[in-house]
C-alpha cells in the first residue's frame, strides 16, 4: 500500500527530530520511505503557547495494515521522546497518518484520511509539494480544497527535503 504521513517537531533539534523519525520509519519492517517533501516551518495551531514547528510529509510503501502502520508511528514517536501530556502541546515529534491507498475509514483508534488535514497548511502545503495530484478517497484533488483564513499558520519553506537512506 502507498501511504502519506505527516511528521512535525517543535522541541529540541527540530530538523534532527524529523530526520530521526524518517529514518526510524524507514527502518521499520515492511515500511519503505520513497519520497519526502521539503521542510516547512509553521506557527503552532491550537494548544498552549509554544515554539514554531518544522513539518514534512513523506510517501511510503508498506505491507502493514493501517493499524500496524499506526503502531509503527507510535513506536517511532516513543523512541524519539514523544510525551503525550498536553493535547496539541509541544513535542519532539508527531507522526500522523494522512492518507492510505485511497482508503476511508473511521474507528476509535484511527481515522483516514486524517480528520483535520484539509484545514491545515502545515499538512497541505508539504503534501502538495510532494504530490501536486494528491486526492482524497472521494476523488477531490487536495489542490482544490480551499484553506480557511486561519489555516496558513505562517507556513514558509525552511529547508530542502530530508535525506532518505538506501
Amino acid at each position: 500500500m502507498e501511504a502519506y504521513l505527516g511528521i512535525g517537531s517543535n522541541l529540541g533539534d527540530r530538523l534532527a527530530n524529523l530526520q530521526g523519525a524518517l529514518d526510524a520509519l524507514n527502518a521499520e519492517a515492511e515500511v519503505h520511505v520513497v519520497a519526502c517533501s521539503r521542510v516547512w516551518e509553521t506557527d503552532p495551531v491550537g494548544g498552549p503557547p509554544q515554539p514554531d514547528f518544522l513539518n514534512v510529509v513523506i510517501r511510503l510503501e508498506t505491507a502493514l495494515d493501517p493499524h500496524g502502520l499506526l503502531e509503527a508511528a507510535h513506536r517511532v514517536e516513543a523512541a524519539l521522546g514523544r510525551v503525550r501530556d498536553v493535547r496539541w502541546g509541544p513535542r519532539t515529534v508527531d507522526v500522523d497518518i494522512l492518507l492510505i491507498d485511497g482508503l476511508a475509514f473511521d474507528d476509535p483508534h484511527l481515522i483516514v484520511p486524517h480528520p483535520r488535514m484539509t484545514q491545515r497548511a502545515f499538512v497541505l502545503l508539504p503534501l502538495l509539494d510532494l504530490d501536486p495530484e494528491a486526492r482524497l478517497p472521494d476523488g477531490t484533488r487536495l489542490v482544490d480544497v480551499p484553506l480557511g483564513p486561519d489555516a496558513a499558520g505562517g507556513a514558509r519553506p525552511f529547508a530542502p527535503p530530508l535525506v532518505i537512506a538506501a
